[in-house]
């Protein structure tokens, strides 16, 4: 570490690892699904009181109102737990966004509900590595630049939220909003065992698109029907068709029918488009309602939208590139290789880039095989990890930007 400075050494000397493996053992132990609105309210509350150390402004902040289509098609609002949301030296000239997640995809009937040492300096938990192991990076680093970085001119915010997992629809506007006039941002989504960094990310949309047809016998009178399930079908179809290069179009799961001799007059598609740039959305866009016009007409029946491109592609641009560059000279100063590559799957750091702002998304810990019951945290990650985002943070704040 002959490049680290004195100031950025004694940074890395506040970095307690053994606290913060207490820290995700404790919080590992809480099954904070995000639907498991106890289990969230319980994480949260351990968090607000870790990040009470912290300087400035701490809020539990609640959801922002979520609808979705049921099996039946009927709409209906969906409950989340509440926010985190930190203010430090709001009025500071370089201010940055630091982002996570409470939630987890282990639902509160999952089996996956304890941590294990899979072997020494390997823990097999869940929520482990996606993020309660890259919460505790945020708050050692963050502790680190109070204790001894610079401070003066240099302000945050920390947004946690409690939806991360089914797409931040009750906390997209809340991120988008603190991501506003920030000079970068860091997100503490697990980087891959070996540590490489997430690049460029396409998009994401989640539609349901239900069908109302008319019900008739299938045997007597079966012409006077219109049937939800095949039109739902034809749906799936002319859809698939529009995939391709820069869009990939997947019809997931058809919702509906009945018995066997009666024609169902009811169906609900349920369909995930990944886009790759923004063009892509807006063509992705223009297809469905297209879609949706041809197939009403063919056969005979009424379709409803409901569903949005939620995460905008995050491309590599200009201030990216410097930021990346940044982080993997920190890297190499720690003795800490640092790559990137691109990647298929989505996340906060989507929506943080579609508001201008340069951002990291996978400043956490070095783990493997999330959304798992093997999903696992490297140990010797977490002050590793806390020492590449304290020391680059310092670096920032000095400068003040990139």
């Amino acid at each position: 570490m002959e490049r680290v400075s004195s100031d950025e050494r004694r940074l890395i000397e506040h970095i307690d690892g053994p606290a913060m493996l207490r820290s995700v053992e404790r919080w590992v132990a809480v099954n904070s699904g995000t639907r498991n609105l106890p289990g969230l309210a319980r994480m949260a509350g351990l968090l607000a009181d870790a990040f009470a150390v912290l300087p400035g402004e701490l809020t539990l902040v609640d959801p922002a109102p979520v609808d979705a289509v049921e099996p039946d098609g009927r709409v209906r609002a969906i409950d989340h737990g509440r926010h985190l949301l930190l203010r430090v030296r709001p009025q500071a000239a370089c201010r940055m966004l630091f982002t996570g997640h409470m939630d987890t995809v282990y639902g509160v009937d999952h089996p996956f509900q304890e941590a294990r040492y899979r072997e020494p300096g390997v823990l097999n938990g869940p929520g482990a590595a996606d993020m309660k192991g890259g919460l505790a990076v945020l708050l050692a680093a963050l502790g680190a630049i109070e204790r001894g970085g610079p401070t003066a001119d240099f302000g945050y915010d920390v947004v946690i939220n409690s939806d991360e997992e089914t797409g931040s629809f009750a906390s997209a506007a809340l991120i988008e909003a603190h991501a506003a006039g920030k000079v970068a941002a860091f997100t503490y989504e697990p980087a891959l065992p070996d540590g490489t960094l997430a690049g460029a990310r396409g998009g994401t949309g989640n539609f349901s698109l239900t069908v109302t047809g008319r019900s008739a016998h299938a045997g007597r009178n079966p012409e006077e029907g219109r049937n939800a399930v095949v039109a739902a079908a034809d749906l799936a179809l002319r859809l698939a068709a529009e995939g391709g290069p820069g869009l990939a179009v997947n019809p997931a799961r058809i919702d509906g029918g009945g018995p066997n001799n009666v024609v169902p007059d009811h169906a609900v598609l349920r369909v995930n488009f990944r886009p790759k740039a923004a063009a892509d959305i807006a063509r992705a866009d223009a297809a469905i309602d297209r879609i949706i016009a041809g197939v009403a007409e063919a056969r005979d029946v009424a379709i409803s939208r409901h569903g949005s491109f939620n995460r905008p592609p995050k491309p590599i641009d200009a201030a990216a590139v410097k930021l990346f560059a940044l982080v993997q000279a920190t890297g190499s100063d720690l003795g800490i290789p640092i790559q990137w590559r691109d990647t298929g799957g989505v996340c906060d750091g989507n929506n943080i880039a579609a508001q201008g702002v340069a951002v990291i998304d996978t400043m956490g810990v070095r783990g493997g095989a999330i959304h798992s019951p093997d999903e696992y945290m490297i140990v010797d990650s977490l002050a590793e990890r806390a020492a590449l985002s304290a020391v680059a943070i310092s670096r920032i704040a000095r400068k003040g930007g990139l």
